[in-house]
């Protein structure tokens, strides 16, 4: 054992904390703490949706939404949107329900065709690799792993990603194509870049012609308390440092509206709208533009998108506030052991001493506790330090939280003090 382990061991009580695991285990609970979902509370906020559009199903121009075409998506739409997601109106494209799928077709098309400013594929050149921010957002990873693009790791910092590593890299490498960004509330650790980053990300000297940025800005609307937290425009900045097409800006409503039936975001550079616009011809007509014309009904302006997500946040803010309670109380005094506070967005990180992460997920699951598994934050599953845990409140009921913190509090004083 090490001093550092004998400090930790020496303050917590092997026998009250087995003790305490044991009567956990007892209660023969059934929690799940792993997916970052809306509960079935915030899904009833839009049920009204369900009916709509009714027989008005004709889009401001007169369109027809229920036929084929519009492959940008509905102009109304994009425009409620254009200010949150920081996207001209006409370089915003409203597509299907998520933006994962947006993710994986921009990164296969520059697999098999040219990006703008690009000579040849990715495919064709002798690897290709992606920054990977982390902690960070274990799709986005998986991504990479499924079409065969290495993942390169990057610390991140609670400004965003360690621009002197970034920078770093990516002058001199041209096999790294893209860094991932999740620009605010990051998801795990809620980080939120700052100007300075997002200004060093969208003007930095790059080795590869076709560097790009993708932007996931998955929590734009998604706000903890009545402050709204702002950023950058990563397109504006981009454009002004002479490199206009490197952002690729995606988000959605999924976690606004019906999270599998709504409507997902890309934005771009003219250059890249047109490209990835013209590959997507190839395999769809166009996307449901009823669904869109739907979203506008139920939404309808921008006052009307911050009023919904006003009723969001009265739902999940004490799940949030729950956490940080039950872990102050229970593990506040406790070395090596802190965690996320964040403004927004839909998760908590948890750091515990390095090398016990995984024991706690695993006493958590026997005792009927289901966490994400320790390492999903990082690529390819591995968290070298093993010691942080990903926790995703919104899903259960506050209830239900609070049990399950209490008990994911024991799980970590037991993996401690057995140390």
């Amino acid at each position: 054992m090490t001093s550092s382990t004998a400090d930790v061991g020496a303050q917590l009580d092997l026998d009250a904390a087995r003790a305490a695991y044991d009567e956990l285990r007892a209660h023969g609970l059934s929690l799940d703490l792993t997916r970052g979902k809306p509960s079935s509370a915030q899904l009833d906020l839009a049920t009204p949706m369900l009916s709509l559009p009714g027989e008005h199903y004709r889009a401001a121009d007169g369109t027809d939404t229920r036929n084929y075409q519009g492959m940008q998506g509905l102009p109304e739409l994009r425009g409620l949107f254009s200010p949150f997601l920081r996207v001209p109106v006409e370089q915003l494209i409203a597509f299907g329900n998520s933006s994962l799928e947006l993710m994986h077709d921009t990164l296969v098309h520059a697999l098999l065709s040219p990006l703008p400013g690009a000579d040849r594929r990715w495919v064709d050149e002798e690897r290709v690799r992606f920054l990977a921010p982390t902690p960070g957002y274990d799709r986005h990873f998986a991504l990479c792993e499924r079409l065969g693009i290495e993942l390169v790791q990057v610390p991140m910092t609670a400004d965003g990603p360690d621009m002197d590593v970034v920078e770093e890299i990516v002058a001199v490498d041209p096999s790294v194509k893209g860094i991932w960004c999740v620009p605010k509330y990051s998801n795990p650790d809620g980080a939120v870049y700052s100007d300075d980053t997002t200004r060093r990300l969208a003007s930095m000297p790059a080795a590869a012609p076709d560097f790009r940025i993708f932007w996931d800005n998955a929590y734009a609307v998604h706000h903890l308390t009545e402050h709204e937290v702002e950023i950058a425009d990563v397109l504006a900045l981009a454009a002004d440092a002479g490199h206009p097409d490197r952002p690729f800006v995606f988000g959605s409503t999924s976690k606004i509206t019906l999270a599998g039936a709504g409507v997902a975001f890309l934005g771009a550079s003219p250059a890249n709208v047109q490209w990835w616009l013209a590959l997507t011809a190839k395999r769809t007509i166009g996307p449901d533009k009823t669904n869109h014309l739907r979203h506008v009904m139920f939404l309808r302006d921008a006052d009307g998108l911050r009023e919904h997500m006003r009723r969001h946040r009265e739902l999940i803010a004490p799940k949030f506030a729950a956490v940080n309670r039950i872990l102050t109380e229970r593990l506040g005094s406790v070395s090596g052991v802190h965690w996320s506070r964040p403004a927004g967005g839909y998760f908590v990180t948890l750091i515990v001493p390095d090398g016990t992460a995984t024991e706690v997920v695993r006493l958590a699951g026997e005792a009927g506790i289901a966490l994400t598994p320790a390492g999903a934050t990082h690529p390819y599953g591995t968290d070298p330090e093993d010691r942080t845990i990903r926790l995703a409140p919104t899903f259960p009921e506050l209830a239900e939280v609070e049990r399950a913190m209490y008990g994911v509090t024991d799980c970590v004083r037991l993996a401690l003090a057995a140390r």
